[in-house]
């Protein structure tokens, strides 16, 4: 009589585009914190300064948008301190920035772990996100002291109730970026071309977002209409709203950009979920 041998799990391709276990993602939490761990560990290693970078990168960059933007091309902050200014936009857009672009190469840079061993794929985008949000919390911390600094010495400054409404800001930040992510990751398993064009889309996109200068600056009715459509625009006023005083926020534009976050993730969980089940054929 044939013996046949019946096994407690069986790993299957998810035949709908929406399919999502959470519960599986709970298993697997242990692994998500090992990756998180190595993520941030390896980030500098091997570097003289090694976690030090996380501070002098962002203070750098305002050193030169100070000089560049404030001193040369005098573009205005709406009477805040321009190192405020400069290292609150750098830190919430270099996180976002950061997210994209790590969310994006989530296939083609894990190919030889995802070959190996069965874990859910997705847990790569979030990976990404969480680390750098570690990163994001050392460069909050240096704006806090610069902050403190201002207040002691005399600057009026103002904290908005919308201060509590920055981890639900982030969060949007975080989910819109695993969106996009999510798209391109799945699309540059078969044309690696786009991940090229992504470094520029992201490199420009900054120029259309009101990082280096307030939204009340762009006074021409239509270009004000198209920059507000950007996603992260919304956002990026809002958080300058809540801890700086100044900025333009608005609910009806904050739900524009749940909305298009939303649409975005259902396309990018749906294109992942395709791809997955082939994309070790490809890569």
């Amino acid at each position: 009589m044939e013996n046949k041998q019946k096994w407690s799990l069986t790993i299957t391709p998810k035949d709908k585009l929406l399919a999502f276990d959470w519960r599986e993602l709970w298993r697997y939490r242990d692994m998500f914190v090992l990756f998180v761990d190595r993520n941030f560990r390896t980030a500098y290693k091997q570097t003289v300064l090694g976690p030090l970078w996380f501070i002098i990168t962002p203070v750098l960059s305002v050193i030169v948008y100070v000089t560049v933007f404030g001193g040369i091309a005098n573009i205005p902050t709406d009477g805040v301190p321009p190192i405020l200014f400069y290292l609150l936009g750098i830190s919430v857009w270099g996180y976002f920035a950061s997210c994209v672009s790590a969310t994006s190469n989530s296939f083609v840079t894990n190919a030889d772990i995802f070959g190996k061993v069965y874990f859910p794929r997705i847990i790569m985008p979030l990976v990404a996100v969480t680390t750098n949000l570690l990163s994001l919390a050392i460069q909050l911390a240096i704006f806090a002291v610069f902050y403190i600094y201002y207040a002691a010495t005399g600057t009026e400054l103002v904290i908005r109730w919308q201060i509590v409404l920055f981890p639900l800001l982030i969060l949007l930040l975080a989910l819109m970026a695993v969106g996009f992510g999510m798209i391109f990751s799945s699309l540059t398993t078969k044309y690696r071309d786009l991940q090229i064009m992504l470094n520029k889309i992201i490199a420009l996109w900054v120029y259309v977002t009101p990082v280096i200068y307030p939204l009340s600056m762009v006074t021409n009715p239509k270009l004000h209409l198209a920059m507000s459509l950007n996603p992260v625009t919304p956002v990026m006023e809002a958080v300058k709203y809540a801890l700086l005083g100044q900025g333009q926020f608005s609910w009806l534009w904050l739900g524009y950009s749940v909305g298009f976050t939303f649409i975005l993730l259902l396309c990018g969980l749906m294109l992942f979920n395709k791809v997955q089940k082939s994309f070790m054929d490809t890569v």
